[in-house]
């Protein structure tokens, strides 16, 4: 029993300096980068999505905690605090390997406030899960400014379930009801029904709508990002392997539906159900790969959102916003490569 005793003891101690460990590193490191400004076309990022409030503009992207930049003219950014300064307390339960590393957020302004959508997850893995917090704004400064978090959405289990609950995408359809689409590899892009307040969903999870899938043995597809335009659905969707520097292949793909739940197809006729996809950005001699985008519109004007692997830069993913040029009904993006 004394052995035992002294084990358990001898690993509580490890468990705990570690763990202060971690968060004495995570203070000096935000201690040195939060106001820090960067160029957009030196702002390191991954999977970034941006929104508006009031003239300024937000990024958040995968990051310790959710990590958060803002501009005043989306070409100098300022890094902010990251959405959460100790992780929700559910997460570590979820994913037990879980350390705080949040990816692929989405945000979006809905009912008066503001929902940010987030995942976690082990690499590799669907042992995942997506959360909501909501914020009346996004402006710090603001005595409103206050991350509140509402817990697990939606959660993968291996052996359970054929998709992974990563890359959340929050989208609202012609009748007010809001749903979110996410999925990466495994079964596809799925589709879910969320509760009117946008914070659990409103159907069973052996329910959920397929929207893409390439139908090969790796299933390379992941990154779904929904927009509303012209009388059709346009879902957006990323090819093939990021996360490999200057070996990345990501590529950002688009089809289109009448419906939200589709079937979506491309510019050739074939389905996104069957491993269809008219190309809209793809990586070339500078960047390796370029992927995992946003679509949001500001003035008027049509925007790509995504990050791309610089090789120049030691294979480095940057932030890319590039306008968007509709024609014959498609998007089209003139990137120098």
């Amino acid at each position: 029993m004394r052995l035992f005793l002294s084990i358990w003891m001898l690993l509580l101690i490890f468990t705990t300096g570690q763990a202060q460990d971690e968060a004495a590193h995570r203070k000096a490191y935000l201690e040195r980068v939060v106001g820090v400004e960067t160029h957009k076309d030196t702002t390191r990022v991954h999977d970034p999505v941006m929104i508006r409030e009031n003239g300024k503009y937000y990024l958040f992207t995968t990051g310790w905690g959710i990590s958060v930049f803002s501009s005043d003219d989306q070409i100098t950014w300022k890094r902010e605090r990251p959405v959460f300064d100790e992780v929700p307390e559910w997460t570590r339960e979820a994913v037990e390997d879980f350390k705080g590393h949040i990816w692929a957020p989405d945000i979006a302004y809905y009912k008066g406030q503001y929902h940010i959508y987030y995942s976690i997850s082990s690499f590799g893995k669907n042992t995942s899960a997506m959360g909501v917090a909501t914020n009346k704004t996004l402006d710090p400064d603001s005595p409103d400014f206050e991350w509140v978090d509402h817990g697990k959405v939606i959660q993968s289990v291996p052996g359970e379930t054929d998709w992974n609950a990563i890359d959340a995408n929050f989208i609202v359809d012609e009748a007010g009801t809001p749903y979110l689409s996410f999925g990466s590899f495994w079964g596809g892009l799925m589709l879910a029904q969320l509760t009117p307040d946008g914070l659990s969903l409103a159907q069973e999870v052996d329910d959920l709508t397929v929207l893409a899938t390439r139908q090969t043995s790796t299933n390379a597809i992941e990154a779904p990002f929904i927009i509303q335009k012209d009388g059709f659905y346009y879902l957006f969707a990323s090819f093939d392997f990021c996360c490999r520097g200057a070996e990345s292949t990501y590529k950002v793909v688009v089809g289109r539906s009448e419906n939200l739940a589709g079937a979506y197809f491309d510019a050739d006729g074939q389905s996104m159900l069957e491993g269809g996809g008219t190309l809209v950005v793809e990586g070339g001699e500078r960047y390796a790969g370029a992927g995992h985008n946003a679509v949001v519109s500001f003035d008027g004007v049509d925007y790509l959102v995504f990050h791309a692997y610089d090789m120049e830069r030691d294979g480095n993913s940057y932030l890319r916003i590039l306008p968007i040029e509709w024609e014959n009904g498609w998007p089209k993006v003139e990137a120098v490569y």
